[in-house]
């Protein structure tokens, strides 16, 4: 380990959050984020590399374009934890960084999706959803709002805890905190789905069967049975078809429900 000379400072992280607005622009197949991970992470490199040789800079930018992805979110702190690394580490120990930065990425990426993408957005979703439906052009504004409180803090923050904390975040205590975040939020997120299947999918069977003077309500009998049974049963069944495709259909799916749901109410079995 080594003492550098140009230390990162404050406003080069914040260039990085601001940079990093963009990672994702650059995407590709080959390798994924590294351009936009490089991109973000320039100003990094540009102080620690300020009076060094050139070839050391190229070098160190060419070992930042290696394969990366996870999530967007966590790349915030993956960035952070990586400026500390490149600080610290001598040349000859560089390889140290490209190998924390890869090994990061798959457990931090778990995380962000449990907390931004199956958590919190599904709340934010709901929240707005609820306000749309009663016709509130509040919906969609709170909403947009709600997730980009948290998604744009979670970049900021994330950025400046990574390289004050290092790897302490991940190997010490800070790292059962993680766990517990992503255990909390995959409970939350569970309830929260489910809140949204009984209150948004609506299914509602008309049709009835009428034996003698008793009348057979269908919509009535299941309700007594378990509320909400024809709700869960088709969000499982668009979830399996999803998963099974990859997501290819999704726009032929929501066609195909729209017009299995048009000629099921014309037959008088929905209403």
């Amino acid at each position: 380990m080594s003492e550098q000379t140009n230390k990162v400072t404050e406003k080069d992280l914040t260039k990085v959050f601001w940079r990093m607005q963009l990672l994702n622009v650059t995407n590709n197949f080959q390798s994924m984020q590294a351009i936009g991970f490089l991109s973000s992470f320039a100003p990094v490199l540009n102080r620690l590399y300020a009076d060094k040789p050139k070839e050391l800079r190229v070098k160190a930018m060419k070992r930042h374009l290696e394969f990366f992805n996870s999530h967007v979110n966590a790349d915030a702190l993956i960035l952070g934890i990586t400026a500390a690394i490149e600080e610290t580490t001598d040349e000859d120990q560089k390889e140290t960084v490209t190998g924390i930065k890869t090994g990061l990425m798959g457990p931090l990426a778990g995380l962000g999706d449990s907390i931004l993408k199956f958590t919190w957005l599904p709340i934010c979703g709901s929240i707005g959803a609820a306000l749309a439906l009663n016709g509130s052009i509040l919906g969609p504004i709170l909403m947009f709002l709600l997730y980009n409180s948290l998604n744009v803090a979670s970049k900021y923050y994330g950025i400046h805890l990574g390289y004050k904390k290092g790897m302490d975040l991940i190997e010490g205590t800070g790292g059962n905190i993680l766990q517990r975040l992503a255990n909390m939020a995959n409970v939350v997120g569970l309830m929260v789905i489910g809140a949204l299947i009984a209150s948004v999918v609506k299914v509602n069977i008309v049709s009835e069967i009428a034996a003698g003077e008793n009348v057979i309500a269908f919509q009535e009998m299941f309700d007594k049975v378990m509320p909400g049974l024809f709700s869960l049963l088709i969000t499982f069944i668009v979830y399996k078809i999803l998963k099974k495709t990859n997501g290819k259909h999704a726009p032929l799916l929501i066609v195909g429900i729209m017009i299995i749901s048009i000629i099921l109410t014309m037959l008088g079995i929905l209403g």
